[in-house]
Formats: structure tokens, C-alpha cells, sequence
């Protein structure tokens, strides 16, 4: 696993981070957007903010005085693939256990 991909997973790992995410994936939202959906300080929001932004889950650009915040679909694309593969290694295991009970019943 890549340091990006240790980030990533860093970033997901807490639930402010997760919400943060689900909002910006209906809008792009400056900090002060951000934090208005959320019962802590600026600086707390922004620490977050930099957190995903660092695990690549997200993208800011600056507009003048303000720091818009994106959802960057490649980011979650890479953690999306990461789970994707135990999700199916976990199919194929699962489907091979109940292969064997059905045997072992008949």
C-alpha cells in the first residue's frame, strides 16, 4: 500500500471525515460552508479539510480570499478499488463455504 493510500484511509478513518465527504459530494463548499454543517470551530473543519485533502479524497482550489473544497473522484475511485478487491475475494470465499455445507448436507 502506497503512502497515498495510507492517507487515504487515515482520512476515512474518522466520521467528521466521512460526513465532510458526503457533503461535497452534492456541492463544491468553501470551509466556512463546510463548518456551518458541523458543531466545531473553523480551524477544526479545516484541519479535516486538510487531512482528506492530503489522503487525495479531495481537491481545493483558490478563488480570490476563498478555498473551495471538491470531491476528487479519483481519490475515491482508489480506495473504491482497494475495498473491491476483498469484496470479491470474500464472494469467492463465502461462495466456496456454502458450496461445501450444500455437500456435506446431501
Amino acid at each position: 500500500m502506497t503512502s497515498s493510500e495510507q492517507l487515504g484511509f487515515r482520512a476515512l478513518a474518522d466520521t467528521t471525515r466521512r460526513d465532510i465527504l458526503k457533503l461535497l459530494a452534492n456541492s463544491e463548499l468553501t470551509i466556512a460552508e463546510v463548518a456551518d454543517n458541523f458543531d466545531m470551530t473553523r480551524a477544526a473543519i479545516k484541519k479535516h479539510l486538510t487531512i482528506l485533502s492530503d489522503g487525495g479524497l479531495i481537491e481545493v482550489r483558490v478563488e480570490g480570499r476563498a478555498r473551495i473544497n471538491a470531491l476528487n473522484p479519483d481519490g475515491i475511485k482508489r480506495v473504491f478499488d482497494w475495498f473491491g478487491f476483498f469484496d470479491a475475494f470474500w464472494d469467492d470465499r463465502l461462495t466456496s463455504l456454502k458450496y461445501a455445507i450444500e455437500k456435506d448436507t446431501q
